[in-house]
């Protein structure tokens, strides 16, 4: 009888909270407008030094500036560089013949976004209004198989994602702008989640601050353990727009610690340690020094193509700091996330980019 019932124990606690290992769950992860720069290079003296030296801008040179560029891009990101640059990959320096680039031609948000989820560059979408989505993203697909049905979330600190992701269409809960947490059952951390927001002024009227977004989608994932997760941060963004070169480094290493914190609590977690993997990116890029051309980003502003992909997880190599690679597209990130699933998304449209084949084991 001892036996039987510690045998019916495992078996409901695998049911549960395991996987088998051909079973994978993914977040997608996005840092709006956080440049190829920084990321490789870490803090960038000159853009410091370029205007009067503020307390806070004092302050942040103290913390990330180094005397060469490995040195500062692990201040800034030390997750990044201790991590995912020595167990994943990451693919964009630029400098070392890594390209990652936009294939649509706007090079700002929406448009990135759509191409990042749908595998494709659509020119109708040419701004950022708040209009439903008509291409469908890897993640509404994804949502329709038996095995993600009710097992896809996102969530985003942007207020348009709703529209990106077409949520009325796909029914896939998406958490974002300044929305709070629903369900029947709310834990004490998104009940308090839901009192602090609106008491926490946000210095855009779009856009939330990235905490939220982490500790909505923190509490949920710990909750529900969806297998598909998108979670898009914003501030690196709207600090730039703000010409707020120092608040855009302190959000760059916040999100950095938000992502360690995240894959922490992944390995904790027995439904996610088995086969839990990361995609890393961003929608667009930026232009470069000096600080004018960097607060912006566009068609008419170089560089604002150029972006990069961090990959981490039991289903990638681990290659590290791609060096003299071929180049690759932010359209081919939709398909490359679908195979990690099990899905050829080329099948039901081969106009979407390729899959990234070299990123798998």
């Amino acid at each position: 009888m001892k036996l039987a019932a510690i045998v019916l124990l495992l078996v409901i606690s695998l049911s549960l909270f395991g996987q088998k290992s051909d079973q994978p769950n993914v977040f997608l992860i996005t840092l709006d407008g956080f440049r190829w720069q920084e990321l490789f290079g870490g803090a960038k003296d000159s853009m410091i030094a370029n205007r009067k030296l503020s307390p806070d801008s004092a302050k942040v040179a103290d913390l990330f500036l180094a005397t060469n560029d490995k040195d500062a891009r692990k201040k800034l990101m030390p997750f990044m560089w201790d991590v995912i640059a020595k167990e994943g990959q990451i693919w964009g320096n630029r400098t070392l013949g890594s390209e990652v680039t936009s294939t649509n031609r706007f090079w700002f948000s929406y448009p990135g976004y759509n191409e990042i989820l749908t595998g494709l560059s659509d020119p109708l979408i040419n701004s950022n209004d708040k209009v439903y989505n008509q291409n469908i993203t890897v993640l509404e697909t994804l949502s329709k198989m038996p095995q993600y049905r009710n097992k896809v979330a996102a969530f985003a600190s942007w207020d348009v994602f709703p529209f990106i992701i077409n949520d009325k269409r796909s029914g896939i809960p998406v958490n974002a702008g300044f929305e709070i947490a629903k369900s029947k059952k709310l834990s004490s951390k998104e009940i308090f989640l839901n009192e602090l927001q609106p008491k926490i002024p946000s210095p855009w009227s779009s856009v939330r601050l990235d905490a939220f977004t982490h500790g909505y989608m923190m509490e949920y994932i710990k909750k529900s353990h969806p297998k598909i997760v998108y979670v898009s941060y914003g501030e690196t963004d709207d600090f730039a727009h703000d010409g707020r070169y120092d608040h855009y480094l302190m959000s760059a290493n916040r999100t950095d610690a938000f992502i360690q914190d995240l894959w922490t609590n992944i390995q904790k977690d027995p439904f996610y340690k088995i086969n839990t993997n990361l995609i890393i990116t961003t929608d667009h890029g930026r232009g470069h020094s000096p600080m004018q051309e960097w607060k912006s980003h566009g068609t008419i502003y170089k560089g604002s193509n150029e972006i990069w992909l961090a990959v981490l997880g039991p289903k990638f190599k681990s290659l590290g700091e791609v060096k003299n690679s071929k180049p690759i597209f932010q359209s081919q990130i939709a398909a490359t996330l679908a195979k990690l699933m099990g899905l050829d998304l080329q099948k039901s449209d081969p106009d979407v980019g390729d899959v990234l084949k070299e990123v798998f084991k």
